[in-house]
């Protein structure tokens, strides 16, 4: 039991020792601008032309399906009185009916848009994660930050990583 607190100890005083400036000063530093990434990388423009290819023409049909709809409920508000109590009644079904069913199909695509949505966002994720990775690990850095508030010139491996994801001519700093 002595020898598990003098461990512990231990362990405490070499977690609480500062780093020295002589090992602070090996440690590679580099940043990143992450909204230049989500800017410029090419894979961004291609996630958003298969979002919109996939859901285009689902979120058009829907859209005609809501103003047939709404224009049904219209005519029915507008006839409503001249219609006999079973033909309303009738009438009235039918649109609950649609409606419910509209509403379903508005909430499913939602979903289905959303959950494409997360799985884009974790392959580009994955992308970036990479090609950061890649770089830092050629030029020996250690640790990389990301958004920074101020980082000095010459440590910002944004450039490089957006060439590494494909872009031709990466955009200067702003």
């Amino acid at each position: 039991m002595r020898h598990s607190f003098a461990a512990l100890l231990a362990a405490a005083v070499l977690a609480a020792t500062p780093i020295t400036p002589a090992a602070a000063a090996e440690t590679k530093i580099a940043t990143i601008r992450s909204l230049d990434l989500l800017r410029d990388a090419p894979q961004i423009k291609s996630a958003n032309e298969k979002m919109k290819a996939e859901f285009e023409r689902k979120q058009k049909d829907l859209e005609a399906e809501g103003k047939k709809l709404s224009d049904d409920i219209k005519k029915f508000q507008r006839e409503a009185d001249t219609l006999s109590a079973q033909q309303r009644a009738t009438a009235e079904k039918d649109l609950n009916t649609r409606k419910i069913d509209f509403d379903f199909k508005q909430r499913q695509l939602g979903e289905q848009v959303q959950s494409r949505e997360q799985e884009l966002r974790r392959d580009l994720q994955a992308k970036f994660t990479k090609a950061i990775e890649e770089v830092a690990k050629e030029k020996g850095i250690q640790l990389v930050l990301q958004d920074p508030v101020y980082s000095g010139p010459g440590i910002d491996i944004t450039e490089e990583v957006l060439k590494r994801l494909g872009v031709t001519e990466a955009p200067k700093k702003k």
